[in-house]
């Protein structure tokens, strides 16, 4: 039995063989999928033959077709980035387009938050307007001690007040009768020390007037006690009169005869005129440009001393 060697069978060169490095792309950039056209190019490029020295294509024929199928993948590839670039370059003039509406819209909601709070200073300052005017008839009653007694005669006692301060005003038959009068706030808060104002409404705007005025001449008492006697306002306005304190008295140190007028205006006398101011940041420019009153009525360095 004879031995018959079979020849080895030569291996799979196409299942074996590595795959090279894909091929560069114009300026360095790779293109993906492109180890198809390698393997077109292994297995299409023009092979010698010892045989027959005409290959079935030329070199310049397999160099001419193989550009052509790298300009029609560069073509498409720049499509696909063309399409890219103008979707995002759509997408940014649509985000600008926005972006100036939300301005547009931002502008206009700011005119009229605006326009709102004019509205509610408008209606606020209405609004105490109108209960500054229904107090008109009121006087507001400061240090009047709390005891029963007087509490609980609060009329009585207003009749002896412009008794023991005015009685020029009943010997003129003024109408002195009240309407009614109360300690504000109406509970007792037994941490202060200070009594409660009495609010007192009179059924007469001119004798509410004329006890007014006699109360800015002179210091008002009660059986020897001083009282202070002032027109009874909202507490907004009172507290835009209490703002003017220090400015006050200092003022009345220096003889400018100061008097906070309605709703909360100071007015003093300097140099033979009549100055009116509603803000107090005004004085202070005022004061700040007269060598007579500037540093003066530095409110804050008064603050500061006091405390």
């Amino acid at each position: 039995m004879t031995n018959s060697t079979e020849a080895q069978k030569p291996q799979n060169t196409k299942k074996n063989k590595k795959k090279g490095a894909t091929l560069d792309t114009f300026y360095g950039a790779k293109i993906q999928n492109t180890e198809h056209i390698e393997e077109d190019i292994q297995e299409n490029a023009p092979k010698s033959s010892k045989g027959n020295r005409n290959s079935p294509q030329t070199h310049e024929e397999f160099e001419s077709e193989m550009t052509k199928k790298m300009e029609a993948l560069w073509e498409e590839k720049w499509e696909i980035m063309q399409k890219k670039f103008m979707h995002l370059q759509n997408q940014f003039d649509q985000t600008v387009k926005e972006n100036q509406a939300l301005k547009q819209e931002l502008i206009k909601q700011s005119q009229n938050t605006k326009k709102l709070e004019e509205n509610i200073k408008y209606l606020t300052d209405k609004v105490i307007d109108l209960e500054n005017r229904g107090r008109r008839e009121n006087l507001r009653i400061i240090g009047l001690p709390e005891k029963p007694e007087i509490n609980t005669k609060l009329d009585m006692v207003i009749q002896d007040i412009i008794k023991e301060n005015c009685p020029e005003i009943l010997e003129q038959g003024g109408n002195t009768a009240t309407d009614r009068a109360h300690r504000t706030p109406s509970t007792l808060n037994p941490q202060k020390t200070t009594p409660r104002n009495v609010i007192a409404k009179f059924q007469s705007y001119q004798t509410k007037e004329k006890i007014l005025q006699e109360a800015r001449k002179r210091q008002f008492r009660y059986k020897g006690m001083p009282i202070r006697v002032t027109q009874d306002l909202a507490s907004s306005t009172l507290n835009d009169r209490k703002a003017w304190n220090m400015i006050f008295r200092k003022a009345r140190e220096l003889g400018l005869q100061p008097r906070i007028s309605y709703p909360a205006k100071l007015t003093i006398y300097f140099q033979g005129k009549v100055w009116a101011f509603n803000k107090i940041e005004d004085f202070q420019l005022f004061a700040k440009k007269r060598p007579e009153l500037c540093g003066k009525f530095d409110t804050e360095n008064q603050r500061a001393r006091n405390t």
